[in-house]
């Protein structure tokens, strides 16, 4: 498949625009029916994982979680952004969680620091499992836009890692759920990088090498099944960057789900945004792919 050079450019690029897309959804979050937890403490902060559980849930149960991280550019942005599909997936019997994590405009931290964050969310549920009530072999990680690049980082990259203490802990969820990630932080070979400048104003945003933070560079197989949604109007993170990580995965032997929304622009699968539809639509889907892994039971 022919991919647009324009568009793989200004994935790439997306940080260097002057706007940043970020979550509307308040900082620090108010969800009174979840309880919070420190999942790590840092000198910039302690990072919260604010944690809702199934009616009757008992700790010692072995419930399949999913881990969201929210977007917003590695920027801002706030983990009540997946707060429905959380409430939504708790009801369905899993444990869902929204992590937070380490963000430039509040911590002046860089993504590569937000990847950290990240892999240490997914040690942590999987250490306390027992004690969550989780199923330390059914957790998912799911994100929008930056978040589903930390997503799919966990996943995919190696290195960009501070186990503390918990090295015999893999930080490599189980399944991915994605809407409009960010899967291509580097040059993608056969496609021209017309302006290599702003490679270097990228990597000073990412804080690594760029191909060592980018989820498309590290595919191969006995990846985690996954499923994306995105826009095809999406002018953020181009729709074809979607199309080439999932070509990536299937031709490494993984699971991959891509689900255009047609006109859709970025951020279209959030809570309240226009009628609704895209909000149901994706969480119906979400439910479907969880029920083809057997995670849940049938609706």
């Amino acid at each position: 498949m022919e991919f647009s050079i324009r568009a793989i450019v200004s994935l790439s690029f997306f940080l260097s625009g002057i706007s940043i897309v970020t979550s509307a959804a308040e900082y620090p979050s108010d969800l009174p029916d979840a309880h919070a937890e420190v999942y790590r403490a840092t000198d910039e902060a302690d990072l919260k994982a604010w944690v809702f559980s199934p009616p009757d849930h008992e700790s010692g149960h072995a419930r399949p979680a999913i881990v969201f991280f929210f977007g917003g550019g590695w920027n801002g942005g706030s983990p009540g952004q997946f707060e429905e599909q959380a409430r939504y997936l708790a009801n369905r019997g899993m444990v869902a969680i929204l992590a937070d994590y380490r963000v430039r405009s509040r911590n002046g931290t860089l993504a590569n620091i937000a990847v950290q964050d990240a892999k240490a969310a997914i040690r942590w549920v999987r250490t306390n499992a027992s004690r969550l009530g989780v199923d330390p072999d059914r957790i998912a990680a799911g994100g929008g836009s930056a978040g589903g690049h930390l997503a799919a980082a966990t996943a995919t990259l190696p290195g960009h890692d501070d186990p503390v203490g918990a090295e015999d802990v893999s930080p490599v969820p189980d399944a991915l759920v994605l809407f409009n990630p960010v899967p291509i932080t580097a040059a993608v070979s056969g496609h021209a990088n017309p302006n290599p400048e702003r490679f270097e104003r990228l990597e000073a945003r990412l804080g690594a090498e760029p191909e060592s933070m980018s989820p498309y560079h590290h595919v191969r197989p006995g990846l985690p099944p996954t499923i994306i949604f995105h826009g095809t109007e999406d002018k953020t993170v181009p729709f074809q960057s979607a199309e080439l990580f999932c070509e990536a995965m299937k031709s490494a032997g993984n699971r991959c789900e891509l689900v255009a929304y047609d006109g859709q622009g970025h951020g279209f699968f959030n809570h309240g945004r226009g009628d609704g539809s895209a909000y149901a639509d994706t969480m119906r889907r979400t439910d479907a792919f969880l029920v083809s892994l057997r995670w849940l039971a049938e609706p």
